[in-house]
C-alpha cells in the first residue's frame, strides 16, 4: 500500500520583541531597583553600559569645575540613557540620579552591540530614541535662545506630564523642588515661584499631594 504523504508543519517564525528583550535579566543585562535619591553613576565615572528606564524618573546632572551643579535632563519610562558609551565616550559626561523609585534595565555595552547588530526591531527602536533625543536637544536650544522663563517652565511642566508623548499624559508629577526647575531653566528660584503661584491662580496647576498639571497650561506655550 502506498504510504500517504503528510503536509509539513509550516515553521514558526519567532519574532523579536524589543520590549520583552527589555523586560527580561540576560547575558549582560540586568534589572536594577534603585530607590529615590540613589545614585545611578557619577560623572567621570567609567562608561560601559547603557540604561533602559521601565519605571521611575531619572535626573542627568553635570557638574562644572567651579563647583557649579545644573539639571540637563529628566527621563521617564521608555528612554534610554548613557548611551555616549557606544560613540567612544570612555567617561560618563554626566551624574545619573533616581528622582523617584527606579526599575532600571542595565545592558553592558558588547550586549547592546550585539543586539544592534543582530536584531533590526531593536536597531530600529534604538534609533527611534536617539532621533527623538536630538530633536528634544535641538528644541530645548530654541527654547533657551528665544523663549521667556515663564514659557519655558511651562514647557517643562508638560513635558514632565508627558504631554505631547504617545502614551496617556501623567497629570500628578513627581515632586520637583523649584531650585530644579530654576536650573532646567535657567532662572531664579524666585522667578520660578512668582510663575508658579501665577499658574495655579489661573487654574494652569494645582497642589493635591503632587502637582498636577492641566492641559491649559498649553495657553502658557502657546501664546505670543
Amino acid at each position: 500500500m502506498a504510504r500517504r504523504k503528510t503536509k509539513s508543519q509550516p515553521k514558526i517564525v519567532k519574532t523579536f520583541d524589543p520590549k520583552l528583550f527589555l523586560a527580561k535579566v540576560g547575558a549582560g543585562r540586568k534589572v536594577v531597583e534603585y530607590p529615590r535619591g540613589d545614585r545611578i553613576f557619577s560623572q567621570g565615572d567609567a562608561a560601559g553600559a547603557v540604561f533602559y528606564i521601565q519605571h521611575g524618573q531619572v535626573q542627568l546632572t553635570v557638574l562644572s569645575r567651579q563647583g557649579k551643579e545644573a539639571v540637563i535632563g529628566i527621563l521617564g519610562p521608555g528612554d534610554f540613557f548613557g548611551e555616549g558609551c557606544l560613540a567612544g565616550q570612555t567617561v560618563r559626561m554626566s551624574s545619573a540620579f533616581a528622582r523617584t523609585v527606579c526599575s532600571i534595565v542595565r545592558i553592558d555595552k558588547a550586549a547592546i552591540v550585539r543586539i544592534l547588530h543582530r536584531e533590526p526591531a531593536f536597531s530600529q527602536m534604538f534609533l527611534m530614541h536617539v532621533l527623538s533625543r536630538n530633536i528634544r536637544i535641538e528644541e530645548d536650544l530654541v527654547d533657551q535662545l528665544f523663549n521667556s522663563s515663564e514659557k519655558r517652565l511651562a514647557r517643562v511642566l508638560l513635558l514632565l506630564a508627558n504631554f505631547g508623548r504617545t502614551e496617556e499624559p501623567q497629570t500628578v508629577i513627581p515632586k520637583i523642588s523649584q531650585e530644579t526647575l530654576a536650573e532646567i531653566i535657567g532662572t531664579t528660584r524666585s522667578r520660578v515661584s512668582f510663575f508658579m503661584n501665577r499658574f495655579r491662580k489661573l487654574g494652569f496647576i494645582h497642589y493635591n499631594g503632587g502637582l498636577e498639571v492641566h492641559n491649559s497650561l498649553l495657553n502658557v506655550v502657546l501664546h505670543d
